[in-house]
């Protein structure tokens, strides 16, 4: 059965077959995601990490379905129904809803209507107004009537019920509603009795009605929020009167007394029975659709934010800015470490100007800072004003940094443990300043839902939400590599293979045994074995190894290969990595093996040219008008600097440096039509805006860069 499913996958994402294999053959032995993609190219043809994703995606959704398969094949099995030509169109199956389709008629039900006119023997009578001969059916009927059927009617009743079942389960009719539900279906919503107030959020959707493939996915998680909420009722539904023409086409047989009642039998069963059970399968279905696009949102801001530009290695001083309560002020050396906190008081209403000034410089002299990092909640455009004012003895750069989620990582098990005599105040800057310096490293702490670069988070399926993120988080540490004797526990946790034990015993190791002096130093940590080994080594670095392939991405098992090389070039391994003239010369034809291509071999040279390099971008300083503190500055027609601060599918919002981030509609973007905002913007771009409209009151912002651009 797994080589049907490996068909279907590579004939599905359009792969081949051999690799598709291999892929699925790797993870079944336990390799992940990132290995896969960056240490196995020769075996999945330089399959990119999406695509070995998607493999393991859809692999896996294919096993649930076989499981189902056997559940039913079994269930069916034990009622004594499952016939050889319903076995092969279940084995042969694999899309879910066909199956359960194809179940449907065979599933053990509550007492319905039809069970209880079965049970009242009215199937034969049903079966005999089925095939629509029968001229006479209110003669007939009054055959069924007995001390359970008290007339003809009644019996008429029960045998519509029956055919009204078996329209409900026949294969093709639930086709043709469905069908129906795909091509013209309706979302409607409407305002619940006396929730008006209650709900004025979701004003817009108090009578609102669009065609559910068109609804898109933001809005359909808004509506759905407010039928949550109680404010709204929902309701899906197709055109009926072409439904019932279609099912009357093909149910209905000639113009005979029996006719009529299969005919009011197939209305019966779309109320009753289809429209409900399809409406049902549609709003799951809109839902997954609307939760997959909100979810695929949020992964790429997640994926950029956690590959935003990291300071790097830098003596920071960070501040959480503050009004009553003082601003918190820390001083971190290069290695991120906490060396001072304390609080000044440069704004009302203490108004302690001269001494906060006279403090913030005589800390960056003592702890040589290099560049201050100040937090983007209350107070904060006061305070950079305030520290930018200030002269100091050595040039300092000043960023402004997002505190999303710092108030959740301060709160955290993860925060106590790292910082257990300080409180909350003091964790939340040192956050803030760690952000600046390393933002992957600081952001894995925290749950991705509080990083504030989502859309409808909340609201959509909390399992496949938190499988794309971890998977998003292990494919960004991967992708950068991880500091072998500075990572902490939270970041060695995504590094491919290992998980939250090893990294413990990893960091533990470390605290007794002191820095690692080689990757092969790994194989001794406790519980930590073989594949783990394997899998996890390539994405470590030791920045002060004796061998400088361990501050690299290549793998210890291709260290043989360089060695070769260099032995080969009459030369070390060091000087490879330092000279180009000695790599220009090496003929990597000569190095191909049977495990071992010219992907790898690439990719091996690739690294000896800048081996450990950062993939990220260098951070850049960004300021915003001096002139616009508030809202209330805000001028329709000003043009300002921005950084954008999360991108949805209908736009952008951009922080000008007020409280509230104002909105780039996707129109608004370019001078050219777009369907995805990711074309032309990137999460914490810097960019110039227009202020179109400012509503003071709803506290909305509405912003123009293609218009700013025309300026």
């Amino acid at each position: 059965m797994s080589t049907q499913i490996n068909q279907i996958i590579a004939q599905e994402l359009k792969l081949q077959l051999n690799h598709v294999n291999s892929t699925i053959e790797l993870i079944s032995e336990g390799a992940t995601v990132p290995f896969i993609s960056r240490y196995r190219k020769e075996r999945t043809g330089s399959m990119d990490e999406v695509n070995v994703a998607l493999v393991k995606e859809r692999y896996e959704k294919l096993l649930e379905i076989e499981k189902r398969k056997e559940a039913i094949l079994k269930s069916m099995d034990e009622q004594g129904v499952l016939t050889a030509e319903l076995r092969k169109k279940i084995t042969e199956t694999f899309n879910s809803t066909e199956l359960e389709d194809i179940y449907l008629p065979f599933k053990p039900k509550r007492k319905t209507r039809a069970v209880k006119a079965k049970e009242k023997g009215l199937e034969p009578l049903a079966k005999v107004i089925m095939k629509q001969y029968e001229r006479d059916v209110e003669g007939k009927a009054s055959q069924f009537v007995n001390d359970e059927v008290l007339d003809a009617e009644e019996a008429l009743q029960g045998a519509r019920d029956i055919i009204a079942e078996w329209v409900n389960e026949n294969s093709v009719a639930r086709d043709i509603v469905r069908t129906g539900f795909d091509r013209n279906a309706i979302v409607s919503s409407s305002l619940v009795k006396g929730k008006q107030e209650e709900g004025m959020k979701y004003k817009d959707y108090f009578d609102f009605s669009e065609p559910l493939k068109k609804c898109p996915s933001h809005r359909l998680l808004a509506i759905r929020r407010g039928e949550k909420e109680g404010v709204l009722k929902v309701n899906i539904s197709p055109d009926e009167e072409q439904i019932l023409d279609r099912l009357g086409r093909y149910f209905v047989k000639g113009n005979t007394e029996a006719s009529e009642q299969v005919e009011l039998a197939v209305k019966d069963s779309l109320k009753r029975l289809l429209k409900p059970s399809l409406e049902t399968e549609f709003a799951n279905l809109s839902k997954e659709k609307a939760d997959a696009e909100a979810i695929n949102v949020f992964t790429n801001n997640l994926r950029q934010l956690l590959l935003s530009s990291p300071l790097g290695q830098k003596r920071v001083l960070a501040i959480d800015p503050g009004f009553r309560t003082g601003c918190k002020v820390v001083c971190l050396d290069a290695q991120s470490n906490l060396v001072h906190n304390e609080n000044i008081y440069p704004h009302p209403p203490q108004r302690e100007t001269k001494q906060a000034a006279k403090k913030i410089s005589s800390l960056v002299d003592a702890y040589k800072i290099e560049a201050i990092a100040i937090g983007n909640g209350t107070a904060s455009r006061e305070t950079e004003s305030f520290i930018r004012s200030i002269k100091y003895s050595r040039d300092i750069q000043v960023f402004v940094v997002s505190e999303d989620g710092a108030s959740i990582y301060s709160a955290s098990k993860v925060a106590r443990e790292e910082f257990p005599e300080y409180d909350v105040t003091v964790r939340g800057a040192v956050s803030i300043g760690r952000r600046l310096m390393d933002p992957l490293a600081e952001l894995v702490k925290i749950d991705p839902k509080s990083i504030g670069v989502g859309q409808y988070q909340h609201d959509v399926d909390q399992s496949s939400l938190k499988s794309s993120l971890d998977q998003v988080v292990e494919s960004c540490v991967n992708k950068v590599g991880v500091d072998l004797n500075t990572a902490s526990m939270h970041l060695l946790t995504y590094v491919s293979g290992l998980g939250p034990q090893l990294a413990k015993n990893i960091v533990e190791y470390r605290k007794e045994n002191g820095a690692f002096a080689s990757r092969n130093q790994l194989k001794k940590v406790p519980r930590l074995g073989a594949k783990a080994y394997e899998q996890a080594t390539g994405f470590l670095r030791i920045t002060e190894a004796k061998n400088p392939l361990d501050n690299s991405a290549v793998h210890p098992e291709s260290y043989a290969i360089v060695e070769k090389m260099a032995k080969d070039n009459d030369c070390k391994v060091k000087d490879l990595i330092s000279d180009k003239n000695i790599r220009d010369r090496i003929k990597l034809n000569d190095y191909v093996t049977e495990t071992i291509g010219m992907p790898t071999l690439k990719d091996i040279m690739s690294e000896l040219e800048k081996p450990g390099r950062d993939p990220r971008q260098i951070i850049k300083v960004f300021e915003f008008d001096k002139n616009v503190r508030g809202i209330e500055d805000l001028i329709e027609g000003m043009i300002l600097p921005g950084i954008v601060t999360n991108i949805t599918n209908f736009g952008a919002f951009v922080d000008v440096g007020v409280k509230q981030d104002g909105l780039v509609h996707i129109s608004q973007l370019a001078n050219k039509f777009i369907s995805d905002p990711n074309e032309v913007i990137a999460l914490h771009q810097h960019v110039k805006v227009k202020v179109m409209e400012v509503d003071r009151v709803r506290k909305r912002i509405q912003l123009s860069i293609k218009e700013a651009e025309m300026q």
